[in-house]
């Protein structure tokens, strides 16, 4: 009995090594398909939803799939996918920004003003930018030097930028029929709305600058653990600052595409709901509301989404009040099933 138990290890301790450290060539193979097929999960997010949404609309109503209707939705998610290129970038590091519905006010209300100046209507571009980049890096000095909680912060800022918006332009509706950027409201290039044009231009940055730079893995680094990031040499101040400021120069883009469109800017009505409209975007896109985890595409996706919500409970007739609570309730099963399939294909 006693010999034999030497000889048992010897031969098994071999033949361990050889099955554990040598896959075949056809584990390998799957391994690596299996892979491929969670990194495309992972990037394709909502839309199938999106493609569900678009398809039941189109069996449901006459005029959703028409040119002129598609090319309506697209215009009327452009200012939110601005908006929610901004809030990806703060909600990647874990913070969050309700004021941009404000911020656009205010920065629509600037640009009115400079649009009435003879002969210098075009300052009102940079004075909208400059007054949304201003409040952004307002935000951003209170969250990241005196380390106020992001909610706080921007939750005070939505109530007293409305109030300095309002104060600007005097509690009433200004108007410019003369509006000498309106055709980025309004027009096209190469049959492609001006609208459209910007919100690509802006996905395309952010993208780049998300997976491209070594800013955007420091914005994701902080988002997954700020204390590993500040240990690892990272400014995390500097990363807190760059998106609370890129969050509002978003918006007081989002502030000129809403005034060149309406030919008018309010400080009372103007960018009310905004935020919520654009957080919703990015948490349907994939967007991890603790940080760290979310994609500049899925958030495109996530602003289309609302958008053909929105157009198609329209034409099929549906009254306000049920828009809204439908809208709530896709949302919230729309979020329910992205993150029931990602633990799906986990496991798999």
């Amino acid at each position: 009995m006693k010999s034999s138990l030497p000889r048992h290890g010897v031969a098994a301790s071999p033949a361990q090594p050889t099955q554990s450290t040598q896959p075949t060539s056809g584990s390998t193979a799957i391994d690596g398909h299996r892979a491929r097929m969670k990194s495309i999960m992972r990037t394709a997010g909502m839309l199938p939803v999106l493609v569900l949404l678009c398809i039941g609309f189109g069996f449901l109503t006459d005029g959703f799939a028409t040119f002129q209707n598609l090319s309506i939705v697209t215009q009327q998610a452009s200012i939110n996918i601005v908006l929610a290129a901004g809030m990806t970038f703060v909600i990647l590091t874990g913070g969050i920004d309700l004021s941009v519905g404000s911020i656009l006010a205010a920065s629509a209300v600037a640009a009115m003003l400079c649009s009435t100046i003879t002969g210098w209507g075009w300052l009102g571009i940079p004075a909208a930018l400059g007054v949304g980049l201003g409040f952004g890096v307002i935000n951003g000095a209170l969250i990241s030097i005196l380390r106020l909680p992001p909610f706080i912060v921007t939750l005070g800022s939505l109530t007293a930028v409305r109030g300095i918006a309002r104060l600007m332009g005097h509690d009433t509706t200004l108007f410019n029929p003369q509006l000498s950027f309106a055709f980025i409201g309004n027009g096209t290039l190469f049959g492609v709305p001006w609208l459209v044009i910007i919100a690509l231009v802006v996905v395309g940055i952010s993208w780049f600058v998300l997976r491209r730079t070594v800013l955007g893995l420091h914005i994701y680094s902080v988002g997954g653990n700020p204390e590993a990031a500040r240990l690892s040499g990272i400014k995390v101040w500097g990363i807190e600052m760059f998106v609370y400021a890129a969050s509002g120069l978003l918006a007081g883009l989002g502030a000129v595409m809403s005034a060149a469109r309406l030919y008018a800017a309010n400080g009372l009505q103007l960018g009310q709901s905004y935020e919520l409209d654009a957080i919703a975007a990015v948490i349907l896109g994939g967007t991890s509301f603790v940080g760290g985890v979310g994609s500049i595409v899925g958030t495109l996706i996530g602003a289309l989404i609302i958008a053909v919500l929105s157009n198609g409970l329209v034409l099929l007739g549906v009254s306000d009040i049920w828009q809204y609570i439908i809208k709530g309730l896709v949302i919230v099963g729309a979020v329910a099933l992205d993150r029931y399939r990602q633990r799906g294909s986990a496991r798999t």
